[in-house]
């Protein structure tokens, strides 16, 4: 399991963006938020995490495809919990919600050489 900083950020961005692709597609496909397609985006979860039991693939370094399937299932529950929040959505109000979530994902991504900086800042005043 990649623990390094690198690995931490990719492994949250991909989690950010597979819950803005679930709300993204039911936004499109015309679908209010309710409990029955946070149920069902739940379940879609739930059965990542039992394929991703599945997946070995050899580890080349860095992220491999078991570190991107092991994290992919916290996806679809990060989607569950917004329509959750969010029960009163209109479809475009789910999409606009998939959009942001993306928009999260994404700005994680750019925002790894910040937190290398602080990383390091706060390696060198611990003294480490």
């Amino acid at each position: 399991m990649d623990r390094t900083l690198d690995g931490v950020v990719m492994r949250a961005t991909v989690v950010l963006l597979v819950a803005g692709l679930c709300l993204v597609t039911a936004g499109t496909a015309g679908i209010e938020s309710s409990l029955p397609l946070a149920f069902a985006v739940a379940v879609l979860g739930a059965g990542l995490r039992l394929v991703a039991t599945t997946v070995d693939a050899p580890d080349g370094g860095g992220i491999g495809v078991r570190e991107v399937a092991t994290d992919l299932w916290i996806g679809p529950v990060l989607a569950a919990v917004v329509l959750v929040a969010w029960l009163d959505a209109s479809p475009g109000e789910v999409q606009a919600l998939g959009g942001v979530v993306g928009l999260l994902g994404m700005l994680n991504y750019f925002l790894r050489p910040f937190y290398h900086l602080l990383y390091g800042i706060a390696g060198r005043v611990a003294g480490v």
